[in-house]
């Protein structure tokens, strides 16, 4: 099982942005809602006969209740752990006996379960996700076992890794009240205390068919998929869910700074993350302009922080910045930069800092936002060639909140992003007493 899906799916979000032609489309899907309330979205592709086909539910890691951190993603894990009619690991069997390949994610705002299989193979897999669905039993044993998974999972990804463990601390540290604070995987401490009940009680909760978006992409029809997804999804009574209630994080008056050092670190690094609006939260009329800006300032080799600090100046091996927008909470704008050896943190910092006041001193050209739309088309150009990322990217976008339409008009709304905007927004996010800087040093280096 993969966690956090933010990094699984960040090769696709950052490249939806697609060309701006007339009249754009992206995927061109196709959708229909079931009588129970579940969504199910089609992006049609014959060029190879096979399907993926993901279900992605409506809560994540900041919905889970206080006390019961990393609930979402044992949950996940359990999953895989039978129904009244599968046992224990039969669901995995059988995927790998019909020649498929599955996995699943979970995030702060979602989780996902997918499969990629030969098309005459989908209704197996439809079958067996819907039967988990509705039909999930949880074993004592497996409960312990998992959870003693999970917790080992936790120490070989977070525990061993001084970057993991840094970048915990900065979430902890950024959100005041905003359950991104929490680490998708839990704390140990309320891991450990995790039990049948805890998961059982989040399942019952929230995983309902008009809590879930279903996603196929591939080789079928909707005229075929419809009475697969009647019979097997259709199925399942809906059930009442409740609200998903975020607090509101409060206002941000000083810049904060954490550090973590460790013997084991090969190269000290440097983060800053400023709070930014996105798609569904906040200002979100700088979500595009931000992705522009963040294009401009890190896409890549040709960027401008690449160029200055790492090209020009030679006070850095590594520079650039990111924004993600996709998310129901507060968002983030950062930059990270690695020192060269013959510089210093300080040095390399203080190099960071003069760029950014350059930034919101002089702004971005037209000659800069015009080019990075072209690099943004070109790294989108092959997007739909993946069976898997136009179910990612559309499953993420509706079940936080956004819808088809959002996406499609994806390129029309990045060609319409002007330079005012990029400047608007960079001033608007940019502002040092909303900002975490994180340093990453070697102990006794």
């Amino acid at each position: 099982m993969k966690l956090g899906s933010a990094f699984l799916i960040a090769l696709f979000t950052a490249a939806i942005g697609l060309p701006a032609l007339p009249e754009a489309k992206v995927f061109e899907p196709e959708t229909f809602t079931l009588a129970n309330g579940m969504q199910v979205v089609l992006v049609t592709d014959t060029r190879a006969p096979v399907v993926n086909h993901m279900v992605w539910y409506r809560v994540g890691s900041a919905d889970e209740p206080t006390g019961k951190s990393g609930i979402a993603h044992f949950l996940e894990h359990l999953m895989f752990k039978g129904t009244k009619t599968l046992k224990p690991g039969e669901f995995s069997k059988i995927v790998a006996r019909n020649g498929g390949q599955e996995n699943a994610f979970t995030s702060q705002d979602y989780t996902g379960y997918y499969q990629t299989v030969a098309r005459d193979r989908l209704e197996v897999v439809m079958r067996i996700e819907a039967d988990r669905m509705a039909n999930l039993q949880i074993i004592e044993r497996e409960v312990i076992a998992e959870r003693d998974v999970v917790l080992e999972e936790r120490r070989s990804r977070v525990d061993n890794r001084a970057s993991a463990r840094l970048a915990e601390q900065v979430d902890a540290i950024t959100y005041f009240a905003y359950p991104y604070r929490v680490p998708i995987i839990g704390w140990p401490d309320e891991v450990s205390r995790l039990t049948r009940d805890d998961a059982l009680d989040f399942y019952r909760t929230w995983y309902a068919p008009n809590n879930a978006v279903l996603v196929v992409a591939g080789d079928i029809s909707a005229d075929a998929l419809r009475p697969l997804a009647e019979k097997y999804y259709g199925a399942i009574p809906a059930r009442a869910v409740p609200k998903r209630p975020r607090p509101a994080e409060p206002p941000h008056l000083t810049a904060r700074r954490i550090s973590l050092a460790d013997p084991q670190v090969g190269q000290p690094s440097l983060g800053r993350r400023y709070l930014a609006p996105g798609y569904v939260h906040g200002e979100t009329r700088h979500a595009y302009p931000l992705q522009v800006l963040s294009e401009i300032l890190g896409g890549g080799t040709t960027s401008r922080l690449y160029r200055k600090l790492v090209v020009e100046d030679r006070i850095a091996i590594s520079a650039g910045a990111w924004y993600g927008a996709d998310g129901i909470g507060p968002q983030l704008f950062g930059f990270y930069l690695t020192p060269s050896q013959e510089r210093s943190m300080a040095e390399g910092e203080a190099a960071l800092d003069a760029e950014i006041v350059k930034i919101l001193a002089d702004g971005v050209t037209a000659d800069e936002v015009a080019r990075a739309k072209k690099r943004m088309l070109a790294e989108a150009v092959f997007v739909r060639d993946s069976v898997t990322a136009p179910a990612r990217i559309l499953g993420q976008a509706i079940v936080n909140g956004r819808t088809i339409a959002d996406v499609e008009a994806w390129p029309d709304r990045v060609a319409e992003v002007t330079v005012a905007e990029v400047n608007d927004a960079a001033r608007a996010v940019l502002i040092l007493e909303h900002s975490v800087t994180s340093q990453l040093l070697r102990k006794g280096g």
